[in-house]
């Protein structure tokens, strides 16, 4: 066994992680200082004239936690600006799902944050559904390069059809498609069917046209080698032809593994309506595989920032 392959840097959110799922001060505190390090800023001016607000009887800090900027006179939250805000659960609650989210390989269900936190199981899937929303990718990410794994699958409900020659006909799964990049990031995401204009058009969407393309021999996928600079080769696996030479698409395969293993033993069940937002978490764990847990726990609050999700439109009063 390699040693050095299991010693992880500890990081200072490892360190702080106990007392933020436990404490809310420590939970705020926790959350600032992931937020704006050591320089707190106003999040409506950016200015950093900031300062606590406390209890005049105590001296210690008001029960809401407020900030005011002395520039702009407004109060305000670490919340504000986040998925988060105007969220009543407890930070402390939040900070733990944060920490399972980022660290589960296989994911984490409401109904087990709901268990660890005593909270309501609406509670829970609300934390979870807002967490997924914030792992989705950013928008202008680079298209995948170098050599890039291609394949389509189908996850969730039960064939109507069993043998062979019945790809995904007659059934009631979700089609989706992955393009994983050897030794880089992965992008997966729902696809209305497996057809050849589907298949391509996401690819181009994902994969630069400098990459080199690597698939099964799926006949949705011939025509893409002049459309690519590194070209395009496949394995044949109607005729059990799984590796040759370096051509293979085990990488993008194993994901949908994880994936599958994920569903199977952790939600049991996913809805095609929520599909793209438990890939998304998928995915966000895959791409930053190779930080270690405090780490990956800190990315995942950072891209929390900026993001808000919103079921439907405040509703206008009629006067």
């Amino acid at each position: 066994m390699n040693k050095k392959r299991y010693q992880l840097t500890k990081s200072e959110v490892i360190d702080s992680i106990p007392s933020a799922c436990s404490d809310e001060l420590a939970a705020v505190e926790f959350m600032e200082s992931q937020r704006w390090g050591k320089t707190p800023a106003c999040v409506h001016c950016g200015s950093v004239e900031v300062y606590k607000m406390t209890d005049a009887k105590t001296g210690q800090r008001n029960q809401r936690y407020l900030w005011r900027c002395k520039d702009c006179g407004k109060q305000y939250t670490v919340r504000i600006g986040t998925v988060y805000e105007e969220s009543r659960i407890e930070l402390r609650h939040w900070c733990y799902a944060f920490w399972r989210a980022a660290t589960s390989k296989k994911g984490v269900a409401a109904l087990e944050i709901m268990r660890h936190c005593q909270i309501s199981y609406k509670s829970a899937l609300f934390l979870m559904n807002r967490i997924r929303f914030a792992m989705a990718p950013e928008a202008n990410i680079p298209k995948l390069s170098g050599t890039v794994e291609v394949d389509e699958t189908y996850v969730g409900g039960k064939p109507r059809h069993k043998g062979r020659g019945k790809r995904g006909r007659g059934t009631i799964k979700t089609p989706v498609f992955a393009a994983v990049e050897r030794n880089g990031k992965i992008r997966r995401r729902v696809i209305a069917s497996v057809s050849g204009q589907t298949l391509k058009q996401a690819i181009r969407e994902e994969v630069s046209q400098q990459a080199r393309l690597i698939t099964d021999d799926f006949p949705a996928y011939k025509g893409l080698g002049s459309e690519y600079a590194g070209g395009h080769e496949s394995v044949c696996h109607t005729t059990r032809e799984y590796v040759r030479g370096d051509v293979h698409t085990n990488t993008v395969e194993s994901s949908f593994a994880l994936v599958k293993r994920g569903i199977t033993g952790v939600y049991h069940n996913v809805s095609k309506k929520y599909l793209h937002r438990y890939l998304w978490q998928f995915d966000f764990v895959w791409n930053n595989r190779g930080l270690n847990d405090g780490e990956r726990t800190a990315e995942l609050i950072r891209v929390t920032e900026g993001k808000r999700l919103m079921y439907k439109a405040p509703v206008k009063r009629m006067i």
